[in-house]
């Protein structure tokens, strides 16, 4: 009877997976924190409208690898319980640089600066598609809507396997973008205008077995860079969410230890955010699907020791409504 009750739930999952543009309100059920359609690599801001948004990217249902993550959605929420799906906002087809298949609209980041919300995501310009990744950008006045590509950095020739862009914006209004991929990670600052870079990417050096996965943020003074490393289980990928610190948003870098086990998928990919006072870590796991390329965006509580180092999360599935 389990075995059943596990299926009739997984194929009920199935059904609702496809990619909806119904703009809906739901209620957390914890965690996964969405479950009408698969949603992975969750950035997760919080904006002067006093909501916290996070921008996943989209397996699509069935997957054929990674090749197909496509139509990315917006979700918001001012109380971590009460969600809203604003619908898609971007599609391969209107990137007119990508890949004429499209898909392999990757893990995306957002900012605000300058009046304008910049949303950054990875695609590829040709079919050879891990040697020519770009990293477009599309701009908006609103958080969730209207967004319109501008174009992509100009990052350099060495882009294989550089992917996963995050921008972080220092206190004093310098903006710096990072990405990374096949063990490497890069990072610099930005122009004002946000589109261009305003020096050379430098290597991200201190960081112990990087993967993937960058993302950046500043507490009390200390930044932090967590990532996914290269960990593996039994032969297969199981990465874990790592980080390192430095007084400098450049590094060098003090690598800090593990602050997420495996979630069951073979990436992993998070973000870090406070809201409300509460500090949170989001990521994704396979608990829906049981498979690693339909991934479910999670959120839990994240808590920090009196020296600044970060406590191992505790992966719940009822999420902060426990």
């Amino acid at each position: 009877m389990k075995n059943l009750l596990f299926a009739t739930s997984i194929f009920a999952g199935l059904i609702l997976s496809g990619c909806s543009s119904k703009k809906s309100i739901y209620k957390s059920e914890g965690n996964p924190i969405v479950r009408h359609m698969f949603t992975a690599d969750p950035s997760a801001r919080v904006w002067k409208d006093g909501r916290l948004y996070v921008y996943p990217s989209h397996d699509v249902d069935p997957p054929r690898g990674c090749d197909l993550m496509d139509q990315y959605h917006v979700f918001s929420t001012n109380d971590m319980v009460n969600w809203k799906d604003h619908g898609e906002i971007l599609r391969a087809s209107q990137v007119s640089w990508g890949r004429k298949d499209g898909g392999f609209m990757w893990a995306p980041d957002c900012v605000y600066k300058n009046g304008l919300y910049h949303f950054y995501f990875p695609h590829p310009s040709g079919t050879e598609w891990n040697k020519t990744w770009k990293v477009g950008v599309a701009t908006s006045k609103k958080p969730a809507g209207d967004f319109v590509v501008q174009g992509y950095l100009e990052l350099g020739n060495d882009n294989f396997a550089m992917i996963d862009p995050c921008v972080f914006v220092d206190d004093d209004g310098q903006s710096y973008f990072y990405y990374g991929g096949g063990d490497r990670c890069a990072g610099g600052k930005l122009k004002d205008n946000m589109k261009e870079l305003a020096q050379p990417l430098v290597f991200m050096e201190g960081l112990k077995d990087f993967h993937e996965a960058t993302w950046v943020f500043k507490r009390n003074g200390i930044y932090y860079l967590t990532y996914a490393d290269n960990h593996r289980e039994n032969g297969k990928g199981a990465n874990r969410l790592c980080y390192a610190t430095s007084k400098n948003p450049l590094g060098p870098w003090t690598y800090g230890g593990i602050y997420l086990d495996p979630t069951g998928c073979d990436t992993s990919h998070g973000s870090v955010v406070e809201y409300k006072g509460q500090w949170y870590a989001f990521y994704h796991n396979s608990a829906l699907s049981g498979r690693g390329n339909l991934r479910s965006i999670c959120v839990d509580k994240l808590y920090f020791n009196p020296d600044g180092s970060i406590q191992k999360v505790q992966q719940t599935g009822k999420g902060i409504l426990n």
